[in-house]
């Protein structure tokens, strides 16, 4: 297994992610089954989200925590959907109003359409509840999620004012013990154009963390990045030091750590890689090209995986045994991969 070093951590370079799946116990079953099997082969980054598989998936971890030492792995989660406890016996409707609404948590006006929520309180109240959900005292890094459905509703003035109340809470959580680090993870914001509402400067972000505490701990994102969606590399939507970089040369300079999601796509490249793109890649199967392409790129920390199967995953781990592809080759791909588009 190849390790990154950042900060006190070394991350493994692939991650388990926690998003799809029934919501039954052999679902459950599956995914703890393969964290441990991940664990035992060198995987320690286990990401999930309160509201994935309606809190199922952060359980299922708190799980796995009864058997391995929690410094062992390194736990990511996400707070910014309103979530519903599937194991609450609770009516949603009602769970929501007696939950958020009545308690003062969530004001129903300021909800988006798709059940996106962004302020200090309900971050809080999220952010209490993983820890009660995945068995644990603290979290290492905590991402408030796809922050960028806000700008649709607000202003960039009223989002940043959010966006910093928010960071004040996860400073004080830091301080508190309760977690390590924070920061975005985010679908369309780093990957679209600058004139795009939704568009997100990393660096702007950063200054809020800046200006909260000069030593903090905005140090992890996360965003897609595969063959599919190749945008982090290729589009420059980022200034900084007035120069235009692509969000991952923005990462790396600006001391980000970068966490891929959809690596493979949600499985869409299975079947669908052309054979002269296989064959530039020297590989056989469509999973390792769509892992060694993610890899290979300069900037990328963290590749999450989603899986519950120890099959594939053991499958996935295969890539392990290849380098990265070179710099040089890895950059005249793109003129290829357009020919194949």
């Amino acid at each position: 297994m190849v390790y990154k070093e950042f900060l006190e951590f070394k991350l493994s370079e692939i991650g388990i992610g926690t998003y799809l799946g029934e919501l039954d116990q052999e679902t459950d079953k599956a995914y703890e089954e393969t964290i441990r099997y991940g664990y035992e082969l060198g995987i320690n980054v286990v990401d999930s989200a309160i509201n994935y598989r309606y809190m199922k998936s952060e359980r299922a971890i708190g799980r796995v925590l009864k058997d391995i030492k929690r410094e062992n792995l390194i736990i990511s989660t996400k707070g910014g959907y309103v979530p519903y406890d599937i194991e609450s016996g609770i009516d949603p409707k009602d769970y929501f109003y007696d939950i958020f609404v009545y308690p003062g948590i969530i004001d129903e006006r300021k909800l988006t359409q798709n059940w996106h929520y962004l302020d200090r309180k309900f971050i809080d109240w999220c952010f209490n509840k993983s820890l009660q959900n995945l068995n644990t005292n603290y979290i290492d890094i905590y991402f408030l999620h796809n922050v960028e459905e806000q700008l649709l509703y607000k202003n960039k003035d009223e989002f940043y004012n959010t966006l910093k109340s928010c960071f004040e809470l996860l400073e004080e959580k830091v301080s508190q013990g309760q977690l390590k680090y924070y920061g975005v993870a985010t679908w369309s914001g780093f990957r679209i154009s600058r004139a795009s509402k939704q568009h997100l400067e990393l660096k702007e972000i950063l200054d809020i963390a800046s200006y909260i505490s000069k030593d903090h701990h905005f140090r992890f994102m996360q965003l897609p990045y595969n063959i599919g969606m190749s945008e982090a590399f290729t589009v420059k939507n980022q200034i900084v030091g007035n120069e235009y970089k692509t969000i991952l040369e923005a990462a790396k300079e600006l001391g980000v750590y970068v966490y891929t999601s959809a690596s493979i796509y949600q499985g869409q490249v299975i079947g669908r890689i052309p054979k002269e793109l296989k064959d530039y890649f020297g590989l056989e199967k469509d999973i390792h090209v769509a892992l060694q392409f993610v890899r290979s790129a300069p900037g990328v920390g963290t590749m999450l995986v989603g899986t519950k199967n120890k099959e594939h995953l053991k499958e996935n781990l295969e890539i392990e045994n290849v380098p990265p592809m070179e710099f040089e080759k890895y950059i005249n791909l793109f003129s290829m991969y357009k020919k194949n588009a």
